[in-house]
């Protein structure tokens, strides 16, 4: 009779534990999906434990995918100049000349 209770309670706190990990792992998830200013707040404040447990990278490769295929158009945006007197629109440039777009930091 105690074997049985004790493993009713092993399977009762690993049923705990997988919703606990499923429910982190949706909370990471959709914290990806947000933009770059509500996810950087949601990693600040995110431990080093749940970075290590969690599925980190299949779901930032799959939150981060986007639609676009390789030969797609690129979607218009406005982004200000360097001196931040003026702006730039993508498709000003469209047929004009190519243009490259560098996403990163060299630090």
């Amino acid at each position: 009779m105690t074997a049985r209770r004790g493993l009713r309670v092993l399977f009762r706190i690993a049923g705990i534990l997988l919703l606990l990990y499923v429910s982190l792992s949706a909370g990471m998830y959709w914290a990806m999906t947000r933009p770059p200013d509500v996810f950087g707040r949601v990693m600040a404040r995110t431990p080093l434990p749940f970075m290590i447990v969690l599925p980190f990278e299949p779901l930032w490769m799959h939150a981060r995918a986007g639609v676009l295929k390789p030969g797609d158009t690129a979607p218009d945006f406005l982004l200000p100049t360097l001196d931040r007197k003026d702006t730039v629109r993508l498709s000003s440039f469209r047929g004009s000349r190519p243009v490259v777009l560098v996403f990163g930091s060299y630090t």
